[in-house]
This record gives structure tokens, sequence and C-alpha cells, in this order.
């Protein structure tokens, strides 16, 4: 007798010498409930049927204590090894961290891994237990400064942002180093006429924020804090403005362009990151803010351009007042610029397709313009206006 705990095992029939396999059976002892029985394998049959008058197949059979039919145990498969798919992005700006290797079980996977680059997706091992550890470059596993052991889901696709403070001081706030994953990731655009945008909010120092888009007029995105995602937004594939405001929407922090369909980015899908200090001053003089693109297919990370801040250029709007809001058939616009400029009146749906264009032509300091919008059907509009460097987004609310 063996007493052995009630586990699923795997019985080899070995040649004497132990070298040869000559079956291998599966003995599901934990998957039949066999806790506390006591069992009988018997090895049954020929090796060899046409030597023994075409005889029944060698195999073990299992007799339980109830008696009755022998239990055929079934051959051995060797389970094929199942994936999923992970995206890791660099963002942890500490320069303790600023080039580091990525081990997984142990193993070297993503050697020399420099801030703000992204490894492409690749397959990474399904349904059993991965430890990843991160050392700084050429430390080697032995000097690993995090570690954590996940089980990816077979089929799935991830994207793992590693961000956070590495040093023991020098930074402020101390947002500790660790990974941040996202399940349900997207190597491709649901929609090949548009890019799906995924955003991370990774710059340690940043207080919570909206996000508004200012170029076609979409209007507040979200609000995030750190180390949160926005959901996917499946966007048409054109050229954005995204404002970083405060949280209340009311103070732009900067703003950026988004070139979707410059950068011909029709059918993708990207992640942006909220990446740097706010204050690197008091980041160990740290690299500044910005928003940075992730492409599918990985490599150094795209930064996004800063938009010359709007109300310091010829032609800023410094004022502007819309009234009433909301409005059955007029809106009544207000506003100062601090230069002579060209304006136009611009309006949109909420789902981003323009309903009204309307120039203006020159104004110069003051903009005072009525315009109808009775042909309008009730609902959430946007209404921008916009001179040649800025534009000011407002929603409007028309009732009937």
């Amino acid at each position: 007798y063996l007493s052995l705990p009630t586990a699923n095992y795997v019985l080899e029939v070995r040649t004497a010498d132990g070298e040869t396999v000559v079956a291998a059976y599966s003995v599901p002892l934990a998957a039949l409930e066999l806790e506390g029985t006591a069992l009988t394998v018997v090895a049954s049959g020929f090796l060899n049927p046409a030597n023994n008058s075409n005889g029944p197949a060698f195999g073990l059979f299992v007799a339980t204590a109830a008696g009755g039919d022998l239990l055929e145990l079934p051959l051995y498969e060797e389970p094929q090894p199942v994936f999923a798919r992970a995206q890791i992005i660099h963002n942890a700006a500490d320069m303790a961290a600023g080039s580091v290797d990525v081990f997984v079980n142990g193993e070297m996977f993503v050697p020399a891994f420099d801030f703000r680059t992204a490894t492409p997706f690749v397959d990474v091992p399904a349904e059993v237990e991965v430890t990843i550890d991160i050392a700084p470059a050429g430390a080697g596993i032995e000097g690993s400064v995090f570690d954590i052991t996940v089980t990816f889901d077979e089929g799935e696709t991830y994207i793992i942002i590693a961000n956070g403070i590495v040093s023991a001081s020098g930074y402020s706030p101390m947002e500790p180093f660790t990974v941040f994953p996202f399940a349900g990731a997207r190597e491709a655009a649901l929609e090949n006429n548009e890019t799906d945008v995924l955003v991370f909010h990774g710059a340690t120092d940043a207080p919570t924020v909206s996000v508004w888009e200012t170029g076609v007029g979409a209007g507040e995105l979200f609000a995030f804090g750190y180390g949160d995602y926005a959901g996917y937004l499946s966007l048409g594939t054109l050229d954005y403005v995204l404002e970083v405001r405060t949280e209340d929407g009311q103070t732009t922090v900067a703003a950026y362009s988004a070139p979707l369909e410059t950068l011909g980015l029709q059918g993708a899908a990207i992640t942006v990151v909220a990446s740097g200090f706010l204050n690197p001053a008091n980041n160990s003089n740290g690299p500044g803010f910005g928003l940075w693109v992730a492409l599918a297919d990985g490599g150094g990370l795209v930064e996004l351009p800063l938009v010359t801040n709007v109300n310091d250029v010829l032609g800023g709007i410094e004022g502007i007042n819309i009234f009433p809001n909301p409005t059955r058939d007029r809106i009544n616009i207000e506003a100062q610029i601090n230069a002579s400029s060209d304006v136009v009146i611009e309006i949109f749906n909420i789902v981003g397709k323009q309903v009204m264009r309307l120039d203006l032509g020159s104004r110069n300091e003051w903009i005072n313009e009525t315009i109808d919008v009775s042909f309008l059907p009730q609902g959430a509009y946007i209404l921008n206006v916009r001179t040649s460097n800025d534009v000011i987004t407002r929603k409007i609310n028309v009732v009937k």
C-alpha cells in the first residue's frame, strides 16, 4: 500500500532501469472524490496483443472496495500550454528606475527596459502562476526592487504599466513603485474607421484631474486620479486637442495636440499615459509632466505636443458669456478677445458631429453675436467659440 494524499496523479510505467516510459496514466483521485478509500490498481492485459491471441491490450485498472467492473485509468495527455497577451509600459519617472530588467519566473523577459518605452503585445503563460520581478538594469534578479505573482486568464489581453517611486527619498509624494494591470486591452480598434484610446494617470504628484477635448468640441471626457485608467474611448480618427484641467474643470493645467488623423492612427488602439512630474523641483528634478502615447507594436512612447497657452497669445479669448442656457431658439454670445482675429462659431452634437458652423469674419476686441439654434432637435450640444489661436468650449442645452 501507498498512503497518498487525495490529489490528481500521473503514473508512468517504465522499463526496470527507469529510462524508457512504456505508458503514462492519469489517476484523478481528487477529481473522483476518493478521499478515505482504499484502491487496488492492477496492470492488466498484454503489451503485445498480437503475440497473445490478440487479447486485451495493456492498461492500468482500478478495483474499489465496492467491487464490480474495474475502472480503466485513462492515458495521460500532456496539457498544452495556454497563453494570454500582454504589453508592459515603463512609466516610473524615478531616475533610480530609469532603466530596469524585467524577469518572468526567474528568466530575463525584457532587458534594459527604459522609462517611457513599451514592449509590443506578446504571449505570456496563462492559467498558471507567473512571478514578475523588476530590478535595476544589470543588477540581476537578486537586486529585484519589486515582485508580484499573478495568474493571467487564457485568451485575455492585458496592459501592465510600471509606475511609482523606488527611491527612499527625494520625491514628494512618495507613491510606491508597483504595476497597474488593465484587463480587456485592445491591440487594434474595434472599428476600422476609429481609433480606440485608453488613458492612464501615472503622474505621482498630480491631483485628480479632468480631461476635456476642445479641438472638435467633444467637451469633458472623464475625470480620474493617480493610478486610475479611464476606459477606452472609441473616437473618430480626427485631430484633437486634449486639455488637462483641475477636477472641477475650471482651470486648464495644459493643453495637448492629439493628431490621430495626421499620424494615420485609423484602426489603431493606443494608450495615453500622464507621465512625469507637475513639480520636478520637488521630485529630484525629474522629467516634467506630459501626455505620452504607447502604440501596440511597442517602442519609445510618443510625446503629444504641448499647445501654446492660448490666453497668452494674440487672439486669445479672455472672457465669455453665453445665454440663455437652456434655450429654445437663440443663443447670445458675448466675449472679449485680446487682439483682432477671425472668429468661428461651431456647434457639435454629443457624438461629435458638427451640426452648425458660422464664420463671423474678423472681430476686434469684442464678440457680440446672436445665433439661431431653433433648427436643432432637443438635446445637449457643444458650442465652440474659436479664434485663430484660441477656442472656448461650453455645453448648451436646447429645449422644445
